[in-house]
C-alpha cells in the first residue's frame, strides 16, 4: 500500500496515510482512461448543428439559362452548392453523440486516473478543511502553503463552507466524492483531497 503525507490547512505535514491499493494502486489502463474522457466530452455535446442541403434551400426551381450557346457552364439550379446561397454539400444534421460505458469500465478508468496522480506525487491529502465561515482567502492560503496551482479539491459531503470558499479561485475546482470524474482528475495538475474524502472514495470504489 502506498503511503502519502498528510498536511494540515497551513501546509505543514502532520502525519501519513496508507492508501488502499484497490483504488490508488491499480495497473493504469490508458485505453479506459482515454475512453472515459471521450465519453464525458461526447455526452456533453448538444448535437444541434444543422445546415440545409440543396433539397432544403428555397428557390432555384427554374433553370438559370439555357443548356447551350451562352458561353457559361451548364446549370440546372441556382441552389446548387457552387452558387452563393446554395445548399451545403453533406450538410451536418442534428445527432446524438453520446455513447455508453459499462459501470466496471468507468470505475476502472477512475481508479487508473487516481493511481496515476499518486504515482506522479500529485495527490495531496489534507487532514481536514474546517472553515467556520465562507472565506476564499483561507483556501487560497492553503493552496499557497502546499505550493499548488490548478487544483481539484475533493471534499467530503456537507463541507459547504469550503466548497463555496474555493468557488471564486481561478484554476481551482471542488468536487464531492460522488461527483469526482476522470476528466477533472486529469485536467487539473494536482488533486487535493481531505482525509474523510479519501476514506469515502475507498469505501465506494475498493
Amino acid at each position: 500500500m502506498a503511503n502519502v503525507a498528510v498536511y494540515n490547512i497551513e501546509g505543514k505535514e502532520v502525519g501519513t496515510m496508507e492508501l488502499n491499493d484497490a483504488v490508488f494502486g491499480v495497473e493504469v489502463n490508458e485505453h479506459l482512461v482515454h475512453m472515459a474522457v471521450v465519453n464525458q466530452l461526447a455526452n456533453k455535446r448538444q448535437g444541434t448543428q444543422k445546415a440545409k442541403t440543396r433539397s432544403e434551400v428555397s428557390g432555384g426551381g427554374r433553370k438559370p439559362w439555357r443548356q447551350k450557346g451562352t458561353g457559361h457552364a451548364r446549370q440546372g439550379s441556382t441552389r446548387s452548392p457552387q452558387w452563393t446561397g446554395g445548399g451545403v454539400v453533406f450538410a451536418p444534421t442534428p445527432r446524438d453523440y453520446s455513447f455508453k460505458m459499462n459501470k466496471k469500465e468507468k470505475r476502472a478508468a477512475l481508479k487508473s486516473a487516481l493511481t496515476a496522480k499518486v504515482e506522479e506525487n500529485k495527490f495531496i491529502v489534507i487532514d481536514e478543511i474546517a472553515l467556520s465561515e465562507i472565506k476564499t482567502k483561507s483556501i487560497a492560503n492553503m493552496l499557497k502553503g502546499l505550493d499548488v496551482s490548478k487544483a481539484l479539491v475533493v471534499l467530503e459531503d456537507g463541507n459547504v463552507n469550503a466548497e463555496i470558499s474555493a468557488r471564486n479561485i481561478a484554476d481551482v475546482k471542488t468536487a464531492k466524492t460522488n461527483t469526482i470524474n476522470v476528466f477533472d482528475v486529469l485536467k487539473y495538475n494536482t488533486v487535493v483531497a481531505t482525509k474523510a474524502a479519501v476514506q469515502a472514495i475507498e469505501e465506494v470504489y475498493a
